[in-house]
C-alpha cells in the first residue's frame, strides 16, 4: 500500500442515514423503498415535502437497516426510503461512492455478525461507523474501481454461462425422464391398486407438550428436509409418544415420501424409519416382487409437473388421497424396470457430477471476486 493512503473511520467521512415512514398520502407517485420490495418498488404516493421523509438519490448507497437481509447494499434507486432501510452518504471530496461500494460489499459479513436484536436483527450503527477504509487519494480509487468494474464484468459473465450450463444439465435430465415413461407402451394400473398410501401429521408443540414429544430418535420428515433424492436426516426428531399420540405416520426405510401440499410435487427416498407430517404421504408397495420401489421413484419424479398442475385450494395448493392413488403406473416385469432403474440411476449420478463441477466452479468464482476486494483494498492491484 502507497504512503498516499489513508486509513480512516467510515463514521469520519459518511454519513448513515436511517429512513422515516411518511404520515400522509398524496398524488405524487414517488416510489417508497422498503427492505421487502427493494426489487419490485411498492407505488405508494407520499409528498416529497413530509417532515422527516428521506430521500435517496440514485448515486447514493441504499442499505438495508433491519431484518434477515440487513447489511445488504444498492445503488441506482430512487425514492423515498422507509425506517428499516438508510442511506449511506459520504463525502464527495475524499470518496468515490462505488469504491465505498465495492469495500462495504466486501465486509458485509463483518458488520451482519455486529446485528442487534432477537427477534428481528438490526444493523450495529457504531459498529458500522466505527469500521476502518483504506483510503487512496480521488484518481487512485477511479482506477481502482476501473478495474474491478472490468474483472467483476468478466466474473459475472462466467458465472451466467456456468448456471446456464447447470440448468442445461438438470432441464436435459428431466427431459429424458418424462421421455423414458412417455414412451413405455403397457398395462397401467392405479397407484392405490398396487401400494399402500399414507398420510402424516404434526405431534403437538404447545409448550406442556414439547419436551415428551421432541427431541427423540425418530426422524420427522417435512418439506423442508426435501432437498435433495435421499432423505438421510432431518430438521426434528420425535419420541415414540409423539407417534402414539398424534396422527403422524412411521414410513419403513428404502420407501417413497411425496409432497402433496406445502412443496407440491416433490418426490424423495427415505433413507431410515421416518415419520412424516400432513404435507407428505408415504408410498409402499403391496408386493415388492411386482413392482421395484426404485421403479415408482423414478415414475413419480417423471410426473411431478402432472401432480403440480393438478393442485388446488386457495392459499396452499394440495392433491387430495383419491387423486394419489389414481395414478396410473405403466406395469412392467421386473426385468424391464431394473434395466429401467439401471438406465435412470447412471444418468443421474453423471448429472449430479457434471452439476457438482458446474457448483464448484461458481464458489471459485465467488472466491476470486473476494480475492480480487482482498487485493484492491490491500494497494495491490
Amino acid at each position: 500500500m502507497e504512503n498516499s493512503w489513508q486509513t480512516k473511520k467510515l463514521g469520519e467521512i459518511c454519513t448513515l442515514v436511517k429512513g422515516k415512514k411518511p404520515k400522509s398520502f398524496s398524488d405524487t407517485g414517488k416510489a417508497y423503498l422498503t427492505a421487502r420490495v427493494i426489487r419490485a418498488l411498492e407505488e405508494a404516493q407520499y409528498t416529497e415535502e413530509e417532515d422527516g421523509v428521506v430521500c435517496v438519490d440514485p448515486e447514493e448507497i441504499l442499505i438495508i437497516m433491519d431484518g434477515s437481509n440487513s447489511g445488504e447494499m444498492f445503488t441506482g434507486l430512487s425514492g423515498i426510503v422507509a425506517s428499516t432501510m438508510g442511506i449511506v452518504k459520504c463525502s464527495k471530496e475524499m470518496l468515490r461512492v462505488r469504491f465505498l461500494l465495492y469495500f462495504l460489499n466486501m465486509n458485509r459479513e463483518d458488520f451482519t455478525k455486529s446485528r442487534t436484536g432477537s427477534a428481528i436483527p438490526h444493523l450495529n450503527k457504531e459498529e458500522f461507523e466505527n469500521c476502518e477504509i483504506p483510503l487512496p487519494p480521488l484518481p487512485e480509487q477511479k482506477r481502482i474501481v476501473k478495474i474491478l468494474d472490468e474483472v467483476f464484468e468478466k466474473i459475472e459473465k462466467a458465472k451466467e454461462n456456468t448456471k446456464q450450463n447447470l440448468d442445461n444439465s438438470k432441464e436435459l435430465f428431466e427431459a429424458v425422464l418424462e421421455e423414458t415413461f412417455k414412451d413405455i407402451k403397457s398395462d397401467k394400473k392405479s397407484l392405490g391398486d398396487i401400494c399402500k398410501v399414507i398420510g402424516g401429521g404434526t405431534p403437538s408443540k404447545e409448550s406442556t407438550n414439547f419436551t415428551k414429544f421432541y427431541n427423540g430418535t425418530i426422524p420427522w420428515a417435512t418439506v423442508r428436509d426435501m432437498k435433495s433424492d435421499i432423505i438421510k436426516k432431518t430438521q426434528h426428531y420425535i419420541t415414540e409418544e409423539a407417534v402414539k399420540r398424534s396422527s403422524t405416520n412411521i414410513i419403513p426405510k428404502n420407501n417413497i415420501v411425496i409432497a402433496t401440499r406445502v412443496g407440491l410435487g416433490k418426490v424423495c427416498l427415505i433413507e431410515k424409519d421416518t415419520a412424516i407430517n400432513q404435507d407428505l404421504r408415504g408410498i409402499i408397495p403391496f408386493d415388492n416382487d411386482e413392482v421395484f420401489v426404485s421403479y415408482l421413484f423414478w415414475w413419480l419424479k417423471s410426473i411431478s409437473k402432472i401432480i403440480i398442475e393438478n393442485g388446488t385450494g386457495a392459499t396452499v395448493h394440495g392433491v387430495k388421497l383419491p387423486f394419489v392413488k389414481g395414478l396410473k403406473v405403466s406395469m412392467l416385469s421386473l426385468r424391464e424396470q431394473q434395466k429401467i432403474v439401471k438406465k435412470l440411476d447412471a444418468l443421474s449420478a453423471q448429472t449430479k457430477k457434471l452439476e457438482k463441477i458446474y457448483q464448484q466452479k461458481l464458489d471459485d468464482l465467488e472466491e476470486l471476486k473476494k480475492s480480487v476486494l482482498k487485493s484492491a483494498f490491500a494497494g495491490e492491484l
